[in-house]
């Protein structure tokens, strides 16, 4: 059955010239039995079946042709007084078919000549004689049938378009949803360009000074380079932690099973951090003012961010002997956060361009992180020498 179903919807013109086959023999029945005029009147008859009979044959090829003929037939049945016959059922079903599918204005002309034919017709052959009451009930009766084939097609028409509708939508919304998706896989890689520049660029940092200064003191002060290696074994495994953990993002499915990443740094490891940088040699004043409080998670790796790369940036460019401050100060609505070297002062151009690896990752970092957290970042040379950087990052409730 779903074989010839399909076959009968790959073939409609093949369908309706079958139903016009049987139509034309009901026609010829008619012709045979009922036609008792004269022979002119006889093939009238007959060319006005064959008329209407193509009509429902090619309804769905032309349907405003096919309109035009069943009009044209109708025209030659009041002239050549060809009475109703089995073929005017093709009149419906043009109606339903231009209805349905065809023109706007096919639609409207087949709604108005279905109105107004019953009327004509029994205009031409009044019913039982010149009763009012009976030509009322002909012409209701009769019109009633091409009303209701004019409104089933014109509610198919209604809906096809809303199902096309809906199908345009969706592709739509599907062709948003896969722009969306690439949009936020591109963000999502430039988060983790950014934490493993911000991990790269911090530890290793660590480690090379740490490296220098043990080799400058392994004959000395074994000691000191023990302390030295110890600090690099250290800050070598929290890099790697760090960086297990942004590569298990990109890693399809493996989010959840993987439980030995770290979660991500906040204001409370600042300290950690501090005592880190000191380690390495860089003396940093760390004062926090306010009240601490739970900040939302994006503004506290926006602070950690921030310092890291600003004490990275200042042990790496800002000359021997240089110190740092650090400046956290919790308000009512926002986060003020200050850090200050004594440096050269000379590497304005090293932060402008990027920061610590020239690789327009540093400043610019930092920026984008401010400004997906609705912050304002200001960064520049520090009156009487050094280099700064001020961000006022908002609070927003957590949760």
């Amino acid at each position: 059955m779903q074989r010839l179903y399909d076959f009968l919807r790959r073939h409609p013109t093949g369908v309706d010239s079958f139903w016009a086959a049987i139509l034309l023999m009901l026609g010829g029945l008619w012709v045979a039995e009922e036609t008792v005029g004269h022979p002119g009147q006889r093939l009238a008859g007959i060319l006005v079946m064959a008329a209407l009979c193509t009509v429902v044959a090619l309804r769905r090829r032309a349907p405003e042709l096919m309109l035009l003929i069943a009009a044209g037939a109708g025209v030659v049945q009041l002239l050549t007084d060809v009475r109703q016959n089995p073929a005017d059922f093709g009149m419906l079903v043009i109606v339903y078919t231009v209805a349905a599918n065809g023109a706007r204005w096919a639609s409207r002309l087949a709604l108005a000549a279905g109105l107004a034919a019953p009327t004509i017709y029994n205009l031409r052959w009044p019913p039982y004689g010149p009763d009012t009451g009976s030509f009322a009930v002909a012409v209701i009766f009769m019109t009633v049938p091409f009303a209701l084939a004019w409104v089933l097609g014109d509610s198919i028409r209604t809906r096809r378009a809303y199902y096309a509708q809906l199908e345009e939508r969706a592709a739509r919304l599907e062709k948003e949803r896969e722009a969306q998706a690439k949009m936020a896989v591109a963000a999502e890689r430039s988060r983790i360009a950014r934490e493993l520049h911000d991990v790269v660029a911090h530890n290793v940092s660590v480690m090379v000074v740490q490296a220098d200064g043990a080799a400058y003191v392994l004959d000395s002060s074994p000691e000191q380079a023990k302390q030295a290696l110890e600090t690099i074994s250290g800050t070598g495994r929290q890099a790697l932690a760090e960086m297990r953990r942004l590569l298990g993002v990109l890693r399809t499915g493996e989010s959840e099973e993987c439980g030995e990443y770290v979660p991500q740094p906040d204001v409370r490891q600042l300290g950690d951090l501090i005592e880190q940088v000191r380690g390495a040699g860089l003396p940093v004043d760390f004062r926090v003012g306010g009240e601490p409080r739970p900040l939302a998670s994006g503004v506290e790796l926006t602070a950690y961010r921030i310092v890291q790369e600003a004490l990275t940036n200042t042990r790496k460019h800002g000359g021997p002997d240089v110190g740092a401050s650090v400046r956290l100060t919790y308000g009512d609505s926002e986060l003020e956060l200050l850090v200050e070297d004594d440096g050269r002062g000379a590497q304005r151009q090293v932060y402008e361009k990027g920061g610590s690896d020239g690789l327009g990752q540093g400043l610019i970092g930092m920026r984008e992180r401010v400004g997906m957290v609705g912050g304002k970042l200001d960064a520049g040379p520090r009156p009487g020498g050094g280099f700064r950087i001020s961000a006022v990052l908002p609070l927003k409730p957590v949760g």
